[in-house]
């Protein structure tokens, strides 16, 4: 599997920027593709419960997340699936200095149709960092809003 990763360091306790990534009523505005939730598990993110959410035209499609770990306030593990990869995607909360909390997002995937090592090294893997990298600043962006 390839893996991709992004971090991003917010003011704060781990608490609260988990229960900011946990609210999916604001993904919108920083999961990068996100359109809108399809189905929810009414326990979700407890492991093995399901989400799925759609993306806008030409985006992601059907993303369906299955838990497959939560640790309150440390780790969310998600198995990921849409129409051109499968993996486990990674967020990780980690006390920083100063009453911060950084956020590590990585993305272990790979793709359903088989492409050239170059074509995923050089642009497939590239993309999921880029996407990676803006849902995080976005989720700063947003927290740092909420703090306002």
């Amino acid at each position: 599997m390839k893996r991709v990763r992004a971090s991003v360091t917010v003011p704060g306790r781990a608490q609260e920027a988990e229960a900011l990534w946990l609210d999916e009523a604001r993904w919108a505005s920083w999961v990068d593709g996100f359109g809108h939730v399809v189905v929810k598990d009414a326990d979700w993110p407890a492991p093995g419960t399901r989400l799925r959410w759609a993306s806008p035209p030409r985006g992601r499609g059907l993303v369906e997340e299955r838990a497959l770990e939560h640790v309150p306030a440390e780790r969310l593990v998600l198995a990921v699936e849409d129409e051109r990869l499968n993996g486990t995607q990674e967020v990780h909360f980690q006390p920083a200095e100063d009453d911060e909390v950084t956020i590590v997002l990585t993305l272990e995937y790979s793709l359903k149709e088989r492409t050239p090592p170059l074509v995923d090294r050089f642009f497939v893997r590239r993309a999921l960092r880029d996407s990676l990298r803006r849902t995080v600043t976005r989720f700063a962006n947003e927290r740092l809003a909420e703090l306002s």
